[in-house]
């Protein structure tokens, strides 16, 4: 249609035998098509095409019907075709079947718009969805359409933008002293004892200990590699991957961790390198659920002077809490804690409340030696006018001298008698 004097360089305009005018193009894809509607107006249907030539020009431009996908077959084709783990994979599907799809799942791609997101969330959470499981299926969404608009160009641009969707306030997890772990560990039947130990001062997920077999430990070097992790499934437990590539680690044990972990490889682990480390009573795999049953757990608990809901995932807590105590760079926290960001790593050195008591205390006997060291020469001045004045002598006003450590003026203070007696 280009290039002809008389006609439209893109595109073509046509009055239809109603009167009303029609725009049509050729698209990248080289296939016509129309405007969904028509014009008035010549005027009118050439601004149109003037539009979509600015899409073409840009990049922009997506093919109309594209976006008439629907959401339901979109978000379930995508969950299938991505490269997923095991667990990862059913909790997407079941945040997809049953918050996002009886919702959104009739709506084309191009229909879900960031006001139908706002509706659709509040509509979670008045039907008594919790806002994690919400910010959870928020999340999944988002990167549902950031696929259709960045790899497949379905649509243009992603609903899902909306400040303040993908975070919830989580509240703080309580963390066991030593003394807590070692009385809980004291309530276990005698052979779940090393695997409180262990979960505690080795900073292992419940998965990866339960996964561990007799040769991914090392006694002699007081180590254990974590090749491995355990999934509970819907029907089935699985052996897989660790949780990342960071997760696939080894892990040096304190020497509490060691003894306790020796003991039990010797009463209740077989000879057989591929023995699994921790089991159940009659040998079989960890569940996590059959596990607290077994042991009481939250009688076990309440006997050790735990705070109530404690989970066995926060024994972890206690010992990245401690490795952060060591003053371990945030690269030494990610090796141990298996974690491929530098997040984690630095939630456990900001919130470790104990190593900033020992960090204002020694900064506390700095300032006491810096404020007696430049009250120093302030006594000896005036010991000297002492002096003169019982000789009779007129005795001169000391002057005020600053320390070397800028402690101008500040050694008589009220407040430099309280640093330099504490």
């Amino acid at each position: 249609m280009a290039g002809s004097k008389g006609r439209r360089r893109f595109g073509n305009v046509r009055r239809l035998p109603s009167g009303r005018f029609q725009a049509r193009y050729i698209g990248p894809d080289g296939l016509e098509r129309k405007a969904p509607h028509t014009f008035d107006t010549e005027r009118q249907a050439a601004k149109w095409l003037t539009v979509v030539e600015s899409e073409i020009i840009k990049g922009e431009w997506a093919a109309p019907e594209s976006g008439e996908i629907k959401l339901e077959v979109y978000g379930r084709k995508w969950i299938a075709e991505r490269k997923l783990q095991p667990r990862s994979r059913e909790n997407y599907e079941d945040l997809f079947r049953l918050h996002i799809c009886p919702h959104l799942g009739v709506l084309a791609l191009g229909a879900i718009k960031p006001q139908t997101i706002r509706t659709w969330r509040r509509t979670l959470l008045d039907g008594g969805t919790t806002e994690p499981q919400a910010v959870k299926a928020y999340s999944l969404l988002r990167a549902i359409l950031n696929t259709a608009v960045k790899e497949d160009e379905l649509i243009r641009q992603n609903p899902c933008r909306i400040p303040g969707y993908d975070r919830y306030h989580t509240p703080e997890r309580p963390v066991a002293a030593v003394a807590q772990v070692l009385a809980l560990a004291e309530q276990m039947p005698a052979r779940f004892s090393a695997l409180v130990i262990v979960a505690a001062f080795s900073g292992l997920r419940w998965g990866e200990l339960a996964a561990l077999r007799r040769s991914d430990v090392d006694l002699t070097a007081g180590k254990v590699r974590v090749p491995r992790k355990l999934a509970a499934l819907r029907n089935r437990m699985e052996f897989g991957q660790p949780k990342s590539v960071a997760s696939n680690r080894t892990v040096a044990l304190p020497a509490t961790a060691r003894t306790a972990l020796a003991e039990h490889l010797a009463e209740y682990v077989g000879e057989e390198p591929d023995a699994l480390v921790f089991t159940g009573d009659k040998g079989a795999v960890l569940r996590s659920g059959n596990f607290r049953r077994a042991v009481g757990w939250a009688a076990a608990l309440k006997a050790a002077g735990m705070p109530a809901g404690f989970h066995f995932h926060d024994l972890r807590h206690t010992g990245n809490n401690l490795a952060a105590a060591t003053g371990a760079s945030t690269r030494d926290l990610m090796h141990r804690m298996g974690h491929a960001s530098m997040r984690a790593a630095l939630i456990y050195q900001h919130a470790n409340s104990e190593r900033d008591r020992e960090i204002a205390d020694g900064m506390n006997r700095r300032i006491a030696k810096q404020v007696k060291r430049a009250a120093a020469p302030a006594k000896d001045m005036d010991k000297s006018a002492k002096q003169k004045s019982t000789r009779g002598g007129r005795a001169k006003r000391p002057a005020r001298e600053t320390g070397s450590d800028g402690t101008a003026g500040a050694t008589g203070t009220p407040m430099a008698r309280k640093i330099k007696d504490a």
